[in-house]
């Protein structure tokens, strides 16, 4: 049967999988207009094996079973589930178990024949962009940007709070702590309001050593600081404006590093960092500009679970133009247009 006249009369499931838990999501293949929708608050698991299989198929198999039950009652009883596409956190370094075990699972479930494991920067991607050449940066308490030419993907960062992660969260909360360390310790480039936040947020100055550093959930700590340093900057604090002026040039040379050339390129910033606005947007916009007048920045058009449910309708359909990529996107059973 043609792809587009499968689609026409099939489901797709997209799930989005990351440190917080797990979003999942039923909707048509044809144009992947979402029926409903299903969260759970339990992050899936890693160990030895990487992110667990196991744990991840107990949430999402019962999870899709009730999204179809609920999708009975609006004409989509008995149809099939064409296609899944996952996009995990981690799924670069630690998806090994899910690229071994998710194909076999998928298909004895629901017989399923296409599938796409993504890294969740690539479903950040086709969220924000579609098919479209590119770049996208994602911005939490770390930072990645991805881009492609629809030939291949380019990355850039991404490594973590001590390795890298320039401009994120944690390194501009980290950034921001040192500057009040500076103040505390009366040096220079140090900033009094820095350090009176600092304070009301983590208590005495010579006691955030032992506050911070102890924490498995350092990169955390770190970045809950982010907003201070925004809201110091706002009111005038020149250190506090440096610091985000600093991260906005990394953050504009990690897009320049994978955006492709030519006009039709675009550039999207999505994550909760630039919900920071104006005090990081506009030394980050003018960055982007001096470095990518080629590229034309564009707002975000979806989030990362409908950049999965965007890759499973188009491997239904036959028409994904995303590349493969062997740590990126895997494809099973699908083909591209």
């Amino acid at each position: 049967m043609d792809s587009v006249i499968e689609a026409a009369e099939g489901l797709v499931v997209g799930v989005d999988s990351g440190g917080s838990g797990l979003r999942i999501a039923l909707a048509e293949a044809a144009d992947g207009t979402v029926l409903d929708t299903l969260v759970s608050r339990e992050p899936v698991r890693t160990g030895a094996g990487g992110i667990s299989s196991a744990h991840f198929l107990e949430q999402v198999l019962p999870a899709v079973h009730e999204l179809r039950e609920r999708a009975a009652t609006r004409a989509a009883a008995g149809r099939p589930v064409l296609a899944v596409a996952v996009g995990a956190a981690g799924m670069a370094t630690l998806g090994h178990e899910l690229r071994t075990e998710l194909p076999g699972a998928f298909a004895e479930a629901w017989g399923v024949r296409r599938l796409a494991l993504a890294a969740d920067a690539v479903t950040a991607y086709a969220g924000a962009l579609g098919q479209r050449p590119g770049a996208v940066v994602a911005g939490g308490t770390g930072m990645i940007a991805l881009g492609t030419d629809l030939a291949s993907w380019r990355r850039a960062d991404g490594w973590g709070h001590l390795l890298g992660d320039c401009g994120g969260g944690a390194w501009i909360g980290r950034a921001g702590l040192e500057a009040a360390m500076r103040a505390h310790d009366g040096r220079r480039g140090g900033s009094a309001a820095l350090l009176a936040r600092a304070e009301k947020l983590f208590g005495p100055a010579a006691g955030l050593p032992g506050v911070l550093y102890p924490r498995t959930d350092r990169p955390a700590v770190l970045a809950s600081f982010a907003p201070e340093v925004g809201a110091c900057a706002a009111a005038g604090d020149p250190v506090a404006a440096d610091v985000l002026g600093r991260a906005a040039g990394h953050v504009a040379d990690a897009a320049e590093a994978v955006c492709p050339g030519g006009p039709e390129s675009l550039v999207a910033l999505t994550g909760g960092l630039f919900r920071m606005g104006d005090p990081l947007l506009v030394p980050l916009r003018a960055a982007l500009a001096e470095r990518m007048p080629h590229a034309r920045r564009v707002p975000p058009a979806g989030d990362p679970l409908e950049g999965a449910v965007a890759l499973a309708s188009a491997l239904a359909s036959g028409t994904l133009l995303l590349p493969e990529d062997p740590s990126l996107l895997r494809l099973f059973g699908g083909a591209t247009a």
